[in-house]
């Protein structure tokens, strides 16, 4: 299954002055596949998994000069360890935070060998490191498959082609654009997660995918017990599911649990932002650039990580989903605002963490909001999902106005046009804006 951060891990092999590598991301994401389809390139491929390997975490005890690490390695996996030749994968790493520590060490001693890690709860480790211990590292963040990730997957990125080939001046031909909202209804009903899209491309047979999203759900809530000590498991359980019913909207505490206090709840939540399993979209005033320094921490909307894992844990019903219109299913609730969130994030820089913002003015009489607001070279793009293909869009045109903005975008099920200053963009072209 070919991803996108595939092309950024060749650019690191191919770096000379590389640092140790760490991939980021949720569990179940394809860290680990990606790191082993990048080691057939080299001569020999040495994985590490220390919740696996538990007795591996021996050889990080003590002295963590990287020479005699590698030597034990070797011996013990039965592979050499030869600087350019040989990938080091150190998976699951949270679990050995010496492994952790010893990376910087191997940046500094062992420059020319190829070095990668990567772990799920990588964040809440690494805070528990002092800086020094972990500097001189590189990161990539990977998500779940994006939409153009999915087409390929399914044998059509043709279709990408023919999607930036289109303009607001040029719209797609009716049959493109009708087979595209068809593939992004399929698309938010079974997510992005890498194996349910590999069981529908082999099968599709949505039933299974469901299925398997069940399960998918019930594994992650089973990771909570890992960070429990931070958060009770019924805590983060109920977080979870609101952050499901509360997407598309500002998160409210009360509404997870109107009898709790305010803390626990803002701790599970920011657990469950750490574990990759939800994403905060701030507040901004959004008077210029910088976005993020008239951000509100206080006041956030909360992104789920999947929308197939959000359709099955609000309970959707897949029979009536298909026999329902497409405009029903896709922009069903705030279904249609989380899909154009997933996409901007998964097919950003995976270089950085991005960042999003929404913007809402909350005035008697003249309320607005718009869904994202992001920088565009010196300028901010105002962003509006709308359901259906109609809408009147005052937000839009309020804010164009008060902020003497040359450009909008509203993304629906429409396809590509222009209506003055506003550039309506289908929602299966969300990642040809970020």
């Amino acid at each position: 299954m070919k991803r996108r951060i595939d092309e950024w891990l060749q650019r690191w092999v191919a770096q000379e002055d590389r640092d140790v590598l760490l991939v980021r991301g949720a569990r179940q994401v394809g860290k680990t596949y990606s790191v082993r389809e990048l080691g057939r390139a080299f001569s020999s491929f040495i994985e590490v998994n220390f919740e696996e390997h538990r007795a591996v975490q021996t050889f990080f005890e003590g002295d963590l000069t990287p020479q005699p690490i590698c030597e034990k390695l070797s011996a013990y996996f039965g592979a050499p360890v030869v600087p350019g030749e040989t990938l080091l994968f150190l998976d699951e790493i949270q679990a050995c935070p010496n492994a952790l520590s010893s990376l910087r060490f191997f940046r500094e001693k062992m420059p020319d060998l190829h070095v990668a890690a990567s772990g799920s709860l990588l964040q809440f480790a690494i805070e528990k490191i002092p800086s020094q211990g972990v500097g001189r590292l590189s990161s990539l963040y990977m998500y779940p498959l994006s939409f153009p990730e999915f087409l390929e997957a399914l044998g059509e990125g043709a279709l990408l082609r023919v999607v930036e080939s289109a303009s607001t001046g040029a719209p797609l031909d009716m049959a493109f654009h009708d087979r595209l909202i068809d593939r992004v209804r399929t698309f938010q009903l079974i997510g992005g997660m890498p194996r349910i899209v590999d069981a529908y491309v082999r099968g599709r047979d949505l039933n299974r995918c469901m299925e398997l999203l069940d399960a998918l759900l019930v594994t992650l809530r089973d990771d909570f017990s890992k960070y429990a000590k931070h958060s009770p498991v019924e805590r983060l359980i109920d977080v979870h599911n609101s952050v499901f019913y509360q997407a598309g909207s500002k998160f409210m505490y009360s509404r997870v649990d109107t009898n709790a206090s305010t803390a626990p709840i803002r701790r599970a939540l920011d657990m469950l932002v750490k574990a990759g399993l939800a994403i905060k979209v701030h507040h901004t005033a959004a008077q210029g650039l910088p976005l993020e320094a008239q951000a509100k921490t206080s006041k956030f909307k909360v992104l789920p990580s999947d929308t197939g894992l959000m359709q099955r844990a609000m309970g959707t019903n897949l029979a009536s989903m298909l026999v329902e219109s497409d405009a029903d299913v896709v922009n069903k609730g705030s279904l249609a605002e989380v899909f154009v969130g997933l996409e901007l994030i998964r097919n950003s820089m995976p270089t950085i963490k991005p960042a999003l913002h929404y913007w809402h003015r909350e005035s008697r009489g003249s309320s607005a909001e718009l869904d994202y607001v992001l920088p565009e070279d010196s300028s901010i793009l105002p962003v509006e999902v709308k359901a259906g293909s109609s809408g009147k869009m005052r937000s839009m045109h309020m804010f164009l106005e008060e902020r003497r903005l040359q450009r909008g975008v509203r993304m629906s099920l429409e396809n590509f046009a222009k209506y003055g200053k506003i550039d309506t963009i289908p929602l299966y072209a969300a990642w040809t804006i970020a």
